[in-house]
């Protein structure tokens, strides 16, 4: 397996927008709008004409990414997901054609890493205290854990496409998905698609970290985006990339743990064991030019941990960079399809 590496002290999980680095005169003004959604926040920059009006288009993306939320929040009990969580028979639920969509990638990259994303692992996240339910107050058995994993498996899910409806089915009455490895990227994928249906080409979407990326900036270069370091000092920088006309997306465990009883918590769970991971691997990036996609193979690769997950991206020619806890600090590893994405001044 080949792999590029380097070390460093620190490093995190947080995109932000970085300059070009380069003296230039505005070749189109840059449109941005934010707002929150999905339990955190939205940021989108548009750089052509195809978006004129910016509180229409405000309120659009609100709706749209709303609208997402309505199919797929497990926080929302009359959401799409949460009727589907809620059944206890077999009978077929009806559910939006981007439900389908995502619910059926998820399956396939499910299949592809062999179980290591497995959207079912809902009651287990619960369990842990990282669903909509209460915190933990002490760590599960061995035997509770067991008898949750129970509830799980991707083999009890089931997509149905027809011309007249779209479906989810399940086999076992307390099988209970969470889209939360995958929704956000999709979300970001949502809104490109609305950009280029538009006419937009060059546009920046990003909602909590998770990016796509087309076209140029404002002043016609590419966009170009900072890995951020997890250190005090906000805005440091760990690496800059160039990644084209692609998505991004991060999965780690920097910001979403708990501690109890003396130990740390990740909130990514991995279903051939039922408990959180356990290894040195801190974070995961994925360039694919779908952000659903590379969301989805963020939480696989975390799952896999280092050395499993780089020897899978490699042979699957997949464009990752990882993170690793070390004991001098943090090691930086990428496949060779990552190196193009690293630009000349950050390599």
């Amino acid at each position: 397996m080949r792999s590029v590496v380097k070390t460093w002290l620190a490093f995190g999980l947080a995109f932000f927008l970085a300059g070009c680095g380069q003296e230039n005169v505005k070749t189109h003004p840059e449109m941005q709008i934010t707002g929150s959604t999905m339990g955190t926040y939205y940021s989108i920059k548009v750089a052509d004409d195809a978006i004129l009006d910016k509180a229409k288009f405000q309120a659009d993306i609100d709706q749209l990414l709303e609208l997402v939320n309505d199919q797929m929040s497990t926080y929302r009990p009359e959401s799409e997901l949460s009727r589907f969580n809620q059944a206890r028979n077999a009978t077929p639920v009806v559910v939006s054609r981007d439900t389908a969509r995502v619910v059926t990638e998820s399956l396939h990259l499910g299949r592809e890493t062999r179980g290591a994303l497995d959207v079912t692992v809902g009651p287990l996240v619960n369990l842990w205290g990282f669903g909509p339910d209460a915190k933990l107050t002490k760590v599960p058995s061995d035997e509770l854990i067991s008898q949750t994993r129970q509830k799980t498996g991707l083999g009890n899910l089931h997509v149905i496409t027809s011309a007249d409806a779209d479906t989810l089915q399940k086999d076992i009455p307390d099988l209970y998905v969470d889209l939360s490895s995958i929704a956000k990227g999709f979300g970001v994928d949502k809104v490109a698609e609305y950009l280029e249906a538009k006419g937009s080409r060059n546009y920046l979407v990003e909602i909590g970290g998770e990016l796509r990326i087309n076209g140029v900036n404002g002043k016609g270069h590419p966009w170009r985006v900072a890995i951020e370091k997890p250190t005090v000092n906000l805005g440091s920088v760990q690496e800059v990339i160039q990644v084209g006309d692609n998505g991004v997306a991060t999965s780690g465990d920097y910001r979403n743990y708990y501690e109890l009883d003396g130990q740390r918590f990740s909130h990514t769970i991995d279903p051939a064991t039922g408990k959180p991971i356990h290894h040195r691997l801190v974070s995961v990036t994925v360039v694919h030019p779908s952000c659903m996609t590379a969301d989805g193979l963020a939480t696989a690769l975390t799952v896999m941990g280092p050395e499993k997950g780089m020897a899978y991206a490699t042979e699957k020619g997949l464009a990752i960079f990882m993170v690793t806890k070390t004991d001098e600090g943090f090691e930086e590893r990428y496949s060779p399809a990552f190196e193009p994405f690293l630009t000349r001044d950050a390599k």
